[in-house]
């Protein structure tokens, strides 16, 4: 890859992955059998998303965790993190000097699963496809700076509106996924649970009462591209709560657990081992943040979320409901991410009642101010409802706010929140890829995921123009600007910024690489005891 395609911005402070507990017992599926893996994720087909897991909709870590198992992209992330690297692409290349022209060059002998040629017309098809469809559920904006796509014999070209250093990572994500036109139709939305790709793996979904209970993994023979499968097949497994999920480990019914570990099992794992499971810690970017319905009469005016963000105790919370595994988070950029400023913490300092009184008294706002604050029950994990509570409580000891709380089931929050029903509402963030650009251009571009009404004509300026930086960290400046603008108007009110963890049985090895910086599965790097 030429200059245009540098690693973007160093990510600091991350932690090498961190094992606790050892023991000699092999787990439930020792040998050549599956390797099993369970996760708290709901996967539903409802009437307002019947099709969770076509590419072109999917847009959350569960999803993303099945498609990635199964579709290929042109480019992906390199095992020990960094810029992408080709994967379906043999070689792939910005053709200019203002990073405007991408060329990707297909690997020969390209395959769907099925056996059928991949063609440089399905790469075409696949990503048109997107931006066609265009869903509510934001996928099309990672896309939308395609302005037309070539397909010339094995090579693709996309031009570009504006110039975009970002765009080869936005290439490594599922929503450009290379998909066949036999599969899927060019605009409509493929309802229901099967993905076919032509990724390390093919599936086989299993489901009860409208959920999948059981996907089924199996090492696809056609496949052609640079990861290399360290088993056969691997199960992943459904789990109503991480206290069932934990049970499922422990009797050996499952061989690792993964999001969402609650933060009581963390913390009994870290200090009381069990004997033949280890809990790994990796490197995480996750993060959490109350976001508001700017239109909403109760949060229209600034002051209130401003108020808000004056009192809001972000160490309480981390500490109290999380502990060791959060931290508080002043921006909607990670602090271990480069281009981080602690904007809130900067504007606002420490939580200061007498300062939050003041900026409603001149926006001659009465109080309480009534707010009902809307969090999902079972998507972020069992510490959610907590995290609500523990807000309520300090919003309401302030005599400020007059402060409600209400939890709903995922597949009827997301519904909910895009149709503009909530005024505040918590959600959590995992980055499409590690660069600042995932953490201000999806909350705040145009097509952004949430759909807020929330426009900022000067971050809208400012966020092409840190795309056109190949070397990311000069950049800095413009997402300063915009860490500044979010934290004066407040759309959204940064929490904490969390670790992850996964727990496995001993003898299952690549435990350490399983997830991604993104919270992605990588359930390929996954082993029975041979080399890692």
């Amino acid at each position: 890859m030429n200059r245009k395609t540098l690693v973007l911005p160093a990510v600091v402070g991350l932690l090498a992955p961190v094992l606790v507990a050892c023991g000699g017992t092999q787990g439930g599926s020792a040998g050549g059998d599956a390797i099993v893996v369970g996760t708290t994720d709901q996967f539903i087909a409802t009437d307002d998303a019947p099709a969770p897991l076509d590419p072109a909709y999917a847009y959350d870590t569960g999803s993303w965790s099945v498609l990635r198992q199964t579709v290929q992209t042109l480019m992906h992330a390199p095992r020990g993190g960094g810029a992408p690297v080709p994967e379906a692409a043999q070689s792939c290349d910005f053709t200019d000097k203002v990073s405007e022209s991408y060329r990707c060059k297909l690997r020969s002998g390209l395959k769907f699963a099925d056996g059928s040629p991949i063609t440089a017309e399905d790469v075409k098809f696949s990503i048109q496809r997107v931006l066609d469809i265009n869903p509510d559920s934001g996928t099309a904006s990672l896309l939308a700076n395609i302005d037309t796509i070539e397909a010339n014999g094995d090579e693709v070209v996309f031009h570009l509106a504006t110039p975009d250093a970002t765009f080869p990572y936005k290439l490594s994500t599922p929503v450009a996924a290379i998909l066949s036109k036999e599969k899927y139709e060019g605009k409509k939305l493929r309802e229901g649970f099967q993905v076919d790709g032509s990724g390390p793996y093919t599936m086989k979904t299993e489901t009860k009462d409208g959920h999948v209970s059981k996907v089924t993994f199996t090492k696809n023979p056609n496949y052609l591209g640079d990861i290399k499968l360290r088993n056969d097949k691997v199960e992943l497994r459904s789990f109503a709560d991480a206290d069932a999920m934990g049970k499922a480990l422990e009797s050996g019914d499952i061989d690792m657990m993964t999001r969402a570990m609650s933060p009581e099992q963390i913390k009994s794992m870290s200090e009381n081992p069990k004997e033949g499971i280890e809990l790994t810690e990796m490197p995480g970017l996750e993060i959490r943040y109350l976001a508001f319905n700017t239109n909403d009469p109760s949060v229209k005016d600034k002051a209130v979320r401003q108020a808000m963000a004056a009192v809001v105790d972000r160490g309480h919370i981390a500490g109290k409901v999380y502990g060791s595994t959060a931290e508080p988070l002043y921006s909607l950029i990670p602090a271990s991410i480069g281009a981080h400023t602690n904007s809130f913490y900067n504007k606002y300092g420490e939580p200061n009642r007498k300062k939050a009184a003041e900026l409603l008294r001149k926006a001659d706002i009465t109080t309480p101010v009534k707010l009902k604050l809307h969090y999902t029950t079972d998507h972020y994990g069992t510490g959610t409802a907590k995290e609500f509570e523990a807000l309520k409580q300090q919003l309401n000891a302030t005599k400020l706010f007059d402060v409600t709380i209400e939890g709903t089931e995922w597949s009827k929050f997301v519904p909910a929140q895009k149709r503009g029903e909530y005024a505040v509402y918590g959600m959590g963030w995992f980055p499409d890829f590690p660069d600042p650009d995932s953490f201000i251009a999806p909350f705040l571009d145009k097509g952004n995921f949430l759909n807020t009404p929330y426009v900022s004509t000067e971050a809208r300026e400012l966020i092409p123009l840190s795309r056109k930086a190949a070397d990311r960290t000069s950049a800095s400046q413009a997402f300063t600007q915009i860490q500044e603008i979010v934290a004066n108007d407040v759309p959204f009110l940064p929490l904490w910024q969390g670790k992850q963890y996964v727990a496995a049985r001993s003898g299952v090895t690549g435990v350490e690489r399983v997830v991604n910086s993104s919270s992605d599965l990588q359930l390929w790097e996954l082993g029975h005891g041979g080399d890692a």
